[in-house]
């Protein structure tokens, strides 16, 4: 089934070129390494939240999606809120020790 998502052919106008196939600037999408080859660093950071502590996971490498359903499965556990952007995911309040000890349990090794 052909594809006819006018998002993809934004700035295009028209072309009388038969064979024209407009090309998106999209990169293509980071490959999610396997848990055990994850680098994740935990830490507490209190900067730029208005005095109020949070515990930030950095260093995730692969697709927003499978991001987002890490920091899902982390804040449901905790019973806390957080957002994850840009790599990282931040969830709110002191629990390092309960997010590394939940990142072992689901497979991850590589944490500091």
């Amino acid at each position: 089934m052909k594809s006819n998502d006018w998002k993809e052919r934004l700035n295009v106008v028209y072309s009388t070129n038969p064979d024209f196939n407009y090309e998106t600037n999209e990169e293509p999408e980071e490959e999610t390494l396997p848990k055990d080859k994850q680098n994740l660093r935990v830490f507490i950071e209190k900067k730029n939240r208005g005095g109020k502590t949070a515990t930030v996971v950095k260093g995730f490498t692969g697709s927003e999606n499978d991001l987002k359903e890490l920091a899902k499965m982390l804040k449901t556990r905790c019973g806390v809120g957080g957002n994850a952007k840009d790599g990282e995911i931040i969830i709110q309040g002191e629990l390092k020790e309960k997010v590394i000890e939940l990142l072992k349990k689901d497979g991850y090794t590589r944490i500091k």
